[in-house]
């Protein structure tokens, strides 16, 4: 920073300002670059101090990945990945989210909590707009799950993905990647491999959830993230399901972590100078869940067009959807039949109502 914003004469000591600001001037771009290259390089301990959460990856270019997996309601998540930034100094820092969560990175605490323990209606017509009717309700319920551990909890969810974001915007010349599957595929995928009975069990387990959950249990939780857990115990049975989940996330999330582990080219003086590439140092902040799906997918070619397509609908899909709607509209019928109805009765029982039927009947009967 002292290297790229040279002092004002204003802000400068009486002893020696001219000289300090012409030796701040004379440094350009390119040297400016260096010597904060040079420094984060000192920063960046040979030996890092890692918490016991990280998992170390090499690549074969000699680049270094180091995995932090984290409970995702935990604050001593957030520590470890304050820590691991802290002390490898990354090139890069990749986090489990996608484009469609990128929001909570930049809300703060309280929002979050508020947003988190509220599903209403127009979130719900939301997500069913920008999923569809059977993803947005899994999406929807999926939330409720959250929402249930927000509330148990009293602390909002994705807390170690902030921390690791601003840490992030610490380090010279560390990027951010999002490295997470898109919700849309995932829900989609995930509700294309369920049968009709199945979608309905999946859908009766998380709307009736209210088992109560302790912050100890988060942490015992480490080991596994709490709410993969949670999906895990629900979706037992159904192990399509957690392969879209989770097992195609973890592919997902590789992919991911090799990209930002591609060798970095230092900064060049002029054009003439020869490009020169050093091994990339990232972190990864994942849920522990994916953590062994990582490591097992660590050394294998992986291609994620396969996993990235959404399936045509089934039919047990479209009857389920019919279903749905059906329900929907039948409800809204019988409550607009219930409202008019009551809103009928209260007016022939007003006083002045009952009087202008009379004098209507008395009329008839003379006719």
């Amino acid at each position: 920073q002292a290297a790229a914003d040279p002092m004002s004469s204003s802000d400068a000591p009486e002893d020696g300002p001219k000289e300090t600001s012409s030796v701040s001037q004379n440094i350009s771009d390119a040297d400016a670059f260096k010597i904060l290259l040079e420094m984060k390089m000192k920063k960046r301990q040979k030996k890092p101090a890692l918490p016991s959460t990280v998992t170390e990856l090499d690549t074969e270019d000699g680049s270094k990945v180091y995995v932090v997996g984290t409970a995702h309601f935990s604050d001593s998540s957030k520590k470890d990945v304050v820590k691991t930034i802290q002390e490898v100094q990354p090139d890069v820092v990749v986090v489990e989210l996608c484009q469609y969560r990128v929001s909570m990175l930049k809300m703060d605490e309280k929002t979050l909590l508020k947003e988190a323990k509220e599903i209403n209606l127009e979130k719900l017509q939301q997500a069913i707009k920008q999923n569809g009717v059977m993803s947005g309700l899994m999406q929807m319920l999926l939330l409720k799950v959250s929402a249930h551990i927000t509330e148990q909890l009293g602390m909002a969810p994705g807390g170690e993905f902030r921390e690791a974001f601003k840490e992030a915007s610490k380090v010279p010349f560390c990027k951010f990647h999002l490295g997470d599957r898109p919700i849309p595929v995932t829900f989609k995928r995930a509700i294309a491999a369920l049968s009709f009975w199945q979608k309905v069990k999946l859908a009766w387990g998380l709307c009736f959830l209210s088992d109560p959950i302790s912050k100890d249990d988060v942490e015992k939780c480490k080991q596994k993230d709490l709410l993969e857990q949670m999906m895990a115990e629900m979706i037992g049975e159904f192990p399509d399901l957690h392969r879209t989940i989770v097992s195609e996330r973890d592919i997902y999330l590789t992919y991911m972590l090799k990209q930002a582990a591609k060798q970095i080219e230092l900064p060049r003086a002029s054009e003439t100078e020869p490009r020169k590439y050093i091994p990339a140092v990232v972190v990864g902040v994942v849920g522990m869940g994916h953590v062994p799906g990582i490591e097992k997918n660590w050394n294998s070619d992986l291609n994620i067009q396969e996993i990235m397509s959404v399936p045509p609908p089934s039919a047990s899909s479209k009857i389920f959807k019919f279903v749905i709607k059906a329900t929907v509209f039948g409800l809204m019928g019988y409550g607009c039949y219930r409202i008019g109805q009551r809103t009928v009765q209260f007016i022939l029982s007003m006083p002045a109502a009952q009087s202008y039927l009379q004098k209507l009947t008395e009329i008839r009967s003379q006719h």
